[in-house]
């Protein structure tokens, strides 16, 4: 530091407000001008407001509102903001002088002595005192500010902790209530395929018994009903699994919702296209990315706090205490006295110690900032990612639409035929087997396209835009002040 700063530092502590170690500037990301998807489009404003409202299902957005106020991962991260409130305000309280008071009463008996023959009597007599001790570290090199700065974002990253929770919690509450409903549909599915199969089969028994169909023929028939029967407790385990899945996620019993979600509904379409802005975007909507970013400031911040240490601490001191003989004397002017004065601690020698703390802290606020850009590379990669997976979904979607569809029509006409000995059985089992397999894609890529949705939403940073109170305890104490403790019984 140069003199005339130094000087400055000692002799204007308040209004300077001098401070060693980095300031932090807001480090700069060279993202591209728009996605890689809307090269030759102008890009469209980022729109994520309830963005899960697209999905058109009312008991979609009910369990979202449910789950935002009773996950417990949420309770955990307002827990968080809570802790770094109290240590905002803890670091405020150093930057002030501390008082405290103190008071005392004696009762002093001497003993008797003799003096050249002359006996005095033991005395007895009473002392009182009261005082107040102040003190106040002037915090010349800003150790107590860039305290309070990194407690400051400490507060900020906090607070997009609890928004990543909350972005995270309701993709995963979307994304397991489409695959409730989607395993709800594909079992649905499999029972009347399996019903439709065992109609054939039971055709076939009737067509061996007249002789026009062989007994392999009949047990084929049989083998592909039990077949597709045999998909539906794996589809029923699977939607028994989402639905516990969200209970938890609401944070309620595994089964709070079987009643609940037990009549099926279709699976949760999409309205497409979803607007993305532009990658900058990212850098402002992700709380993850946000947090990342507050966690690099507070690290720059306590390499401050650790560099003043290698500086001189001045502290101001001062006491004011009464003495007397009898307790009305106490505060009366002869009975007053007082001390005030500065200290300083120089430190002269730690064996390279407090120099190392500081190379920790600078290491640490390199770890920081390699974690935010990483951060904002996986943003970027996650959009980009939810981008292509979203529209080749799409495509994909269309073609099996087209092939269930097909299938539909083939199965039909071959069971028709097979009716009537113009088509062998080999083609009604190769139509319906290929029928169920179309239209089970079909209902899967339904589902992949839904939670393609809310992947891009996600990673575009749609969480909860609503108002959210984090004072609230978890736990109310109550009886902590002075009382008896009870006596804990061992186990």
């Amino acid at each position: 530091m140069k003199p005339a700063l130094l000087a400055l530092c000692l002799l204007h502590p308040l209004l300077a407000g001098c401070a060693v170690g980095p300031d932090y500037i807001t480090p700069d990301f060279g993202t591209p001008a728009r996605w890689s998807s809307e090269t030759n489009r102008p890009a469209q404003a980022l729109k994520l407001a309830q963005w899960w409202r697209n999905l058109g299902d009312p008991l979609l957005d009910q369990l979202i509102g449910e789950a935002v106020a009773g996950n417990l991962d949420v309770a955990a991260a307002k827990a968080r903001i809570r802790e770094a409130r109290a240590t905002q305000r803890q670091a405020v309280g150093a930057l002030f002088p501390s008082v405290s008071g103190s008071g005392a009463a004696t009762e002093t008996r001497s003993s008797g002595s003799s003096t050249s023959g002359i006996a005095i009597a033991p005395a007895t007599y009473s002392q009182y005192q009261a005082g107040f001790d102040a003190s106040w570290e002037l915090d010349l090199f800003g150790a107590n500010r860039r305290a309070l700065e990194a407690a400051s974002y400490g507060v900020d990253a906090a607070e997009d902790d609890l928004r990543a929770t909350l972005l995270t919690l309701i993709g995963d509450v979307g994304s397991n209530y489409i695959d409730a409903r989607a395993y709800q549909a594909r079992a649905a599915l499999a029972r009347r395929t399996a019903a439709s199969q065992r109609e054939t089969a039971a055709l076939t028994e009737r067509k061996q018994a007249a002789g026009s169909a062989s007994a392999v023929d009949t047990a084929k028939a049989s083998a592909l009903a039990a077949s597709t029967e045999a998909t539906i407790p794996t589809y029923e385990a699977s939607y028994q699994q989402a639905v516990h899945r969200l209970g938890v996620l609401l944070g309620r019993d595994p089964t709070a919702l079987s009643q609940l979600l037990s009549r099926s509904t279709p699976i949760p379409a999409p309205r497409l296209p979803l607007p993305k802005g532009i990658p900058a975007d990212v850098l402002v909507m992700r709380p993850d990315v946000r947090k990342a970013e507050r966690q690099l400031a507070q690290s720059t911040a306590k390499i401050g706090q650790a560099t003043a240490a290698l500086y001189p601490d001045v502290s101001l001191s001062g006491t004011v205490s009464t003495t007397a003989l009898k307790l009305g004397d106490l505060g009366k002017n002869s009975t007053i006295g007082w001390s005030i004065g500065p200290s300083v601690s120089v430190p002269i020698f730690n064996g390279g110690k407090l120099q190392a703390a500081v190379e920790i802290a600078e290491a640490q606020r390199d770890e920081y900032h390699v974690a935010w850009r990483s951060a904002v590379l996986s943003a970027l990669e996650d959009v980009e990612n939810a981008i292509v997976n979203l529209a080749q979904e799409r495509l994909r979607i269309r073609s099996l639409g087209e092939s269930a569809r097909r299938y539909g029509e083939a199965a039909r006409l071959s069971r028709a035929l097979y009716q009537t000995g113009s088509s062998t059985f080999l083609d009604v089992l190769d139509a319906e087997r290929s029928q169920f397999t179309a239209e089970d894609s079909l209902l899967a890529s339904r589902a992949t396209l839904a939670k393609d949705y809310v992947a891009l939403a996600k990673a575009l940073g749609g969480g909860w835009g609503g108002v959210l109170d984090s004072s609230k305890p978890e736990i109310v104490d109550a009886g902590t002040g002075p009382h008896l403790v009870q006596a804990v019984e061992p186990r």
